[in-house]
């Protein structure tokens, strides 16, 4: 079941997500620093911040994916194909 946080980024337009993106990171990047230097009071806001990263990133890509054409689905679809013949 997808989380609340999820569902709300189905409603967001891609220049939204990537603003979203870019001040989500900046925050992180602060984060770390404050952390680094003087703690912080709850360190497990950074695993939060790092996995709303990665939702809008999944996000973006999954909008990426489906605006593709079938010719670039089907090249992609070699390229996993053999990516997975060398393992």
């Amino acid at each position: 079941m997808p989380s609340k946080k999820t569902l709300e980024l189905k409603e967001f337009t891609v220049e939204d997500l990537r603003s979203e993106l870019a001040e989500t990171e900046t925050q992180y990047q602060k984060m770390k620093f404050d952390h680094a230097t003087k703690g912080l009071d709850n360190p497990l806001a950074l695993r939060e911040v790092r996995r709303d990263i990665a939702r809008l990133n999944t996000e973006i890509r999954s909008r990426e994916l489906e605006s593709m054409g079938e010719e670039a689905i089907a090249g992609r679809s070699k390229i996993r194909a053999r990516r997975a013949k060398r393992k």
